[in-house]
């Protein structure tokens, strides 16, 4: 009997897991952690309801943590199978999986230095070592090729726009001399945007698993360059600095591209733009190499010989620690992109430490913030936001950029959902909170009056009947 059981992204919007079963071979799709609140994170270290030795293949739609962060654990607890994902998104685990290992080790670290973990000593959830490990697993195939993993489960890429790499999965499980097709959409991205291709509908599914992040709204429709135009032109009036906390891949990458462009027109000043963040200028390169993801626009800009579309006039790439710490002596207006894109560790929460406090600057939110997150508490209003131990006051002025999200909207979801011609036996709605889940539910009824539920966390279905 084939089916599904939801080990993550139930409920919740991050820890993307699906284990699939047929013909007793079990593929998992996505291995991500779990971000946000503490009980989210405590997830991370409980078991796994089933044995990791157990399971054959796991396979990925892109490299975002909340959907590949568990795979280091995964195999300390057992797996021994490959990990298909295609070419680009294996370079990008190669670069964020180490990290991910790397903060977890200074956090088990500087937490046994405070004293303030009830683990004697704290561990890290993974080490470098355990990531290095997992990477050691993958297997690269085609992007848009179908491909056998083995005689029950077959698989089809398409372009999801989300981030490099980003793929929905067009997954056929064969069982008992039947054929069941199940999509997963992974992360969808948002149309018109630019650097990559716009996402690819699917045009049938039996069953269909849809992320539903912004399931029950749109985001802004004002111009994103008016708007980052007048919050940078602002900041830098009072001679502030804006402090960006972007995520390494996708985000940091069509903020350059914005505020280049923005230079290039005159519309802002040209400021020293400091790229904090080693991840992310590692990820810049990738994005220049991968142009089986660019769209028509991006592909001319870089064929044109006189344009160097990811980077400002201005721009420092700091790699070390020192050349970090310098971004501190700088009191003249700047703009600041730094990681974690939630608030949630990395050099962004020093920036913030320094800059938080002055009302001349500005903290931008350019994506999603998780519950618990530090981005969350400043996006709600917090007066205060704990970082290092010490309450630091929010004097600088918030705001939110909702149009450079690179997850898409609603009125994009049913759009991505419009080009499928039969109506899904089922329509699992994941990775969102319960209000988007429930919006997005309402939404899709009204719209294509199909099925619709909304696992949870652990729950098991049949896709045979």
């Amino acid at each position: 009997m084939a089916k599904i059981t939801f080990l993550g992204a139930a409920r919740t919007v991050t820890g993307s897991k699906y284990l699939v079963e047929a013909a007793g071979k079990r593929l998992l799709v996505d291995c991500g952690l779990f971000e946000g609140s503490k009980e989210l994170k405590q997830r991370n270290w409980e078991k796994l309801p089933i044995d990791a030795s157990t399971i054959d293949w796991v396979l990925l739609t892109h490299a975002h943590i909340d959907h590949t962060g568990y795979l280091p654990r995964l195999v300390r607890e057992g797996f021994r199978g490959p990990i298909y994902s295609n070419a680009a998104t294996h370079e990008l685990c190669a670069l964020l999986l180490p990290d991910s290992a790397h903060l977890q080790e200074e956090d088990a670290q500087y937490a046994a230095k405070k004293g303030y973990s009830a683990h004697k000593p704290p561990l890290p959830l993974y080490t470098v070592v355990e990531a290095r490990a997992a990477l050691d697993r993958f297997r690269v195939m085609a992007r848009a090729e179908t491909f056998a993993i083995s005689p029950q489960f077959s698989v089809r890429p398409h372009d999801a726009g989300h981030i490099l790499g980003s793929s929905w999965l067009e997954l056929t499980i064969k069982e008992n001399g039947r054929q069941t097709l199940v999509v997963f959409s992974g992360d969808v991205g948002r149309y018109d945007q630019p650097i990559l291709k716009d996402p690819e509908s699917p045009k049938g599914a039996d069953f269909l698993l849809c992320e539903s992040t912004y399931g029950d709204r749109d985001h802004p429709t004002d111009s994103i360059e008016d708007r980052l135009a007048d919050v940078v032109s602002r900041t830098a009036k009072r001679g502030g600095s804006v402090v960006i906390p972007a995520f390494t891949v996708g985000r940091t990458q069509t903020l350059m591209y914005y505020l280049r462009r923005l230079e290039e027109q005159q519309r802002i000043p040209r400021l020293p733009v400091f790229v904090d963040s080693p991840m992310a200028i590692d990820v810049t390169a990738l994005y220049l190499t991968h142009h089986e993801d660019h769209d028509a626009e991006f592909s001319a800009l870089e064929t044109s010989g006189n344009h160097d579309p990811l980077n400002c006039h201005e721009v420092h790439m700091t790699r070390t620690v020192e050349e970090s710490k310098k971004i501190n002596d700088v009191v003249t207006p700047s703009i600041i992109i730094s990681a974690s894109g939630m608030i949630t560790g990395g050099r962004i929460k020093h920036h913030l430490a320094r800059r938080l406090p002055d009302s001349r600057n500005t903290v931008m939110l350019v994506g999603y913030q998780a519950e618990g997150s530090g981005g969350r508490l400043l996006l709600d209003g917090a007066k205060y936001l704990r970082l290092f131990h010490e309450q630091v006051p929010v004097r600088a002025e918030i705001v939110d950029v909702g149009q450079l999200s690179a997850h898409a909207g609603q009125s994009e979801l049913l759009r991505w959902l419009a080009g499928i011609e039969a109506k899904p036996r089922q329509t699992f709605l994941v990775h969102g909170e319960p209000s988007a889940l429930d919006g997005f539910q309402t939404a899709i009824t009204t719209a294509y009056h199909w099925p619709v539920t909304i696992p949870e966390y652990q729950q098991t279905f049949d896709l045979s009947g």
